[in-house]
């Protein structure tokens, strides 16, 4: 579920169309398991996929995220207005006043617990039409076309909870 709050946008949110963030935990080449969260447009924006990867473009640099120009570290940036709250059983990401809740398998959920942090991947991109969202195939297909990546923004997130 996607909502934008009323405040004054940066953004048309007919142009960005449909969120989705999907999470999975991988393994890096030496042999570290990571949470990831990989957020796109289905391309169904009000001027379609190439109108919605301009309007995405234009959220993540008024963000303040580069494009395809390495990681940004959020901890490190603490007025980005970019979060992750996690919660038992869900999360939600925040991009400006754009939030998107979601439901990560529990084995994402103890590795951000572990962690405390995420790497988002946000994808000016559109998800590839006709494919699922949340297929293993396509989602590693995506995550490794390496336009995709160069395109998208990479930011580590801290994960936020609710303190009682």
């Amino acid at each position: 579920m996607t909502s934008i709050s009323p405040e004054t946008q940066s953004v048309p949110t007919d142009d960005l169309g449909s969120l989705v963030v999907q999470s999975w935990r991988g393994t890096t080449p030496d042999g570290n398991d990571v949470p990831y969260l990989l957020a796109c447009s289905l391309g169904d924006g009000a001027n379609g996929p190439e109108g919605t990867a301009k309007a995405v473009e234009q959220l993540l640099l008024s963000a303040g995220l580069p494009l395809g120009e390495g990681l940004v570290d959020a901890a490190q940036r603490p007025s980005l207005p970019v979060s992750l709250l996690v919660v038992p059983g869900s999360a939600v990401l925040t991009v400006q006043h754009l939030k998107s809740q979601f439901v990560p398998p529990e084995t994402w959920l103890e590795t951000v617990g572990e962690l405390g942090f995420a790497y988002l991947i946000f994808a000016t991109r559109p998800w590839p039409e006709g494919a699922e969202p949340g297929d293993a195939e396509a989602l590693a297909a995506f995550t490794s076309d390496e336009a995709a990546m160069a395109s998208a923004a990479h930011v580590v997130l801290p994960a936020r909870s609710l303190r009682g």
